[in-house]
């Protein structure tokens, strides 16, 4: 294989959501594993909707994710591209004039309906007269320019779908050119991929039809030798099947990062629900991408679960070592070193928890003091240091000898005194950690 050429190509009218990272991490990770390039393509031509926040937000969301593009374009800096395009378009006789108005349409869609006919445009524009063609510009109507399919049947192996055919009469001629001389999205979509030379397309199963037009418009401007590889995969739905939008904003990329999310936790859902491997927590996209082959993609809608979503992050977290948050623990200024990370990692719902099981550690903390009698005994027996992860179960061995205790009775009331709470990560970690001093003073109901 060539050197892989991969696209995304978000249009800067929103943000990014769960949905969106689904192709753009499919794109990512085939590069990457194939040893290809990524192209990040803004398709930016809806100059109403889109936005240069919008452009900026998925920048920035796509460097979350640890997607990092080869090149950047926008297709509002390639309108002349497109322009050539379009005139030899017209020159071949593949690109013709329509002078319909959106309520014609309609209508003449409609009565296709009535007569159980599909509503594919029936070309009256290429009847058209020059005195009527003439007739329709004195009106003030402007065309818009539609592309000539050939009526016959398009094929291509499909790199998610298999063999895969679209017979194209059973297309309208689609529009590529408004009347206002703006273009929809398939000619600069076509005229970029052959332009930057891309090698494979990877979108999702909503575009399959498109597929067909777009061949025929590629082999009529390039030949058939430019015809990318194209591979159509599932779509996330939520978890009830509905289509994700961009209206979920909760679900933006931007709102789960605030939320807490791990990027690799996204990440990891996002391209592994809906194929042949189990949803598991990964350390790199690069071992994400080694388990992701998009050939074993199911052909089932991939349904996302927010739900499942919060509890990978968790397992994310708990696999994580220390050289890979030692930065993150330096910034949040957590305790130095690796002992910590591994006594507290387990206990992490979100990375920020960090904080909490920080506090813990080097306080100052309010101990939870219900058994006075209990913690002075227990304290009176505080080895000496240095501590390690065999004190814990030397000292309480000690404490249930000369109280009597054992079980939940002798540990809860330690780890209230401790740490303040019912739960968290094995006292045997944690103690070294907190340190004679704080424990002692603890032990002792003093805030330390």
């Amino acid at each position: 294989m060539n050197t892989p050429v991969v696209r995304f190509a978000p249009s800067p009218t929103g943000r990014l959501h769960i949905g969106n990272a689904r192709p753009a991490l499919l794109n990512a990770l085939f590069a990457r594993r194939n040893g290809g390039r990524l192209i990040l393509r803004f398709d930016d031509t809806d100059k109403e909707r889109s936005r240069a926040e919008y452009a900026d937000a998925i920048v920035t969301d796509l460097a979350w994710l640890g997607v990092e593009p080869d090149l950047t374009v926008r297709q509002s800096d390639r309108i002349p591209l497109y322009d050539k395009a379009a005139d030899r378009l017209r020159a071949q006789g593949r690109l013709y004039a329509c002078y319909e108005t959106e309520d014609e349409l309609d209508r003449r869609r409609k009565r296709q309906a009535a007569r159980g006919l599909p509503p594919i445009y029936d070309r009256a524009a290429l009847k058209l007269t020059e005195a009527e063609r003439q007739a329709f510009e004195a009106e003030g109507r402007r065309p818009h320019w539609r592309f000539l399919l050939d009526h016959r049947t398009v094929e291509w192996d499909d790199l998610v779908r298999g063999p895969c055919h679209i017979d194209g009469a059973s297309l309208s001629d689609p529009v590529l050119v408004r009347a206002d001389g703006s273009y929809l999205y398939t000619l600069p979509s076509v005229v970029d991929d052959v332009d930057l030379g891309v090698t494979h397309v990877i979108r999702g199963e909503d575009h399959v039809t498109n597929t067909a037009v777009q061949i025929q418009i590629i082999e009529a401007l390039a030949g058939a030798a430019k015809v990318p590889a194209f591979g159509h995969h599932n779509l996330l739905t939520t978890a009830s099947g509905e289509g994700l939008s961009k209206r979920l904003g909760h679900l933006s990329l931007g709102s789960l990062r605030e939320q807490g999310v791990e990027p690799l936790a996204v990440a990891a859902l996002a391209v592994l629900v809906g194929s042949a491997e189990a949803v598991r927590p990964v350390r790199s996209l690069d071992e994400l991408a080694q388990l992701v082959d998009i050939a074993r993609l199911s052909r089932a809608p991939a349904r996302f679960d927010e739900a499942e979503l919060h509890a990978l992050n968790a397992k994310v977290l708990h696999h994580l070592e220390y050289a890979d948050v030692r930065d993150r623990l330096a910034a949040r200024g957590a305790p130095d070193g690796e002992a910590f990370w591994l006594a507290i990692r387990g206990n992490c719902a979100v990375f920020a928890d960090v904080g909490g099981w920080s506090a813990v550690v080097t306080g100052p903390l309010a101990p939870v003091v219900e058994d006075p009698a209990f913690c002075a005994a227990a304290a009176a027996v505080l080895p000496p240091e240095p501590w390690d992860a065999n004190t814990w179960a030397a000292w309480t061995k000690n404490v249930a000898q000369d109280t009597g205790r054992k079980g939940k009775a002798l540990f809860m009331p330690l780890r209230l005194a401790l740490t303040g709470l019912d739960h968290g990560p094995e006292l045997k970690a944690l103690l070294p950690l907190i340190g004679r001093a704080r424990a002692l003073a603890r032990l002792n109901g003093e805030t330390a």
